[in-house]
């Protein structure tokens, strides 16, 4: 007789208190950041003693690495399945800015400060390089219509971080600095340093999203 995939009743409840202690962490982090994350503290707002949680997550560093890897995940999917639809480079950098918007915690603690203390697993970098090869199919399709810089020189023999992605230099560059300008512009947007300067925050994005997508080689 062969095995059921159904869920268990104890599994079941195992996946609803570890979901319950997920969204207890992320309250955490909203109100005290992410270094401060504890299982004790969960624990009493969830009216249980600290030991009972740790059946659940062996420690902080395990409960951060699957707030991680749900964060990286949900914007792999969502980046993916733009890129799935057809959605150019101009696309892909208005999905990332509305997953940022829609939760800045979630945002920070992949793209803000480390944890200290805290390494991730390679299985986290795995999920963020899916997010980079969707990036740089969409910069080696604009061809370059330049010289590639000396900097795109360097990157021929300085890509491991591009996996086994086929793109050229000059697609790396180009993603490259989509990444760090959008990423910059975004952590500051998200942080409040825009307030109280006068303009309108989604017009600069716009605005360097046009200098990057027509920057060539």
């Amino acid at each position: 007789m062969a095995k059921s995939d159904a869920a268990t009743p104890r599994e079941r409840y195992r996946a609803q208190v570890r979901t319950e202690i997920k969204q207890h962490a992320w309250e955490q982090i909203a109100t005290a950041g992410a270094s401060a994350l504890s299982l004790n503290a969960i624990a009493k707002r969830m009216g249980v003693s600290g030991p009972a949680l740790y059946r659940y997550y062996a420690g902080r560093d395990e409960l951060i690495t699957e707030l991680i890897r749900d964060a990286y995940r949900s914007l792999a999917d969502a980046v993916h399945a733009a890129a799935g639809t057809g959605a150019d480079l101009a696309g892909l950098a208005h999905v990332l800015r509305d997953w940022a918007l829609a939760d800045p915690q979630r945002y920070f603690l992949i793209y803000g400060t480390p944890v200290p203390g805290y390494h991730a697993p390679e299985e986290i970098t795995g999920i963020s390089q899916e997010i980079m090869a969707d990036l740089l199919t969409a910069c080696a399709a604009l061809e370059p219509d330049a010289p590639a810089t000396p900097f795109a020189a360097h990157l021929a023999g300085h890509r491991d971080w591009a996996g086994d992605h086929p793109a050229p230099p000059e697609a790396l560059h180009r993603a490259l600095a989509f990444w760090t300008r959008l990423h910059g512009m975004l952590s500051l947007e998200l942080a409040g340093h825009f307030t109280g300067m006068g303009f309108d925050p989604a017009q600069l994005f716009r605005a360097e999203l046009d200098d990057l997508v027509a920057r060539r080689g």
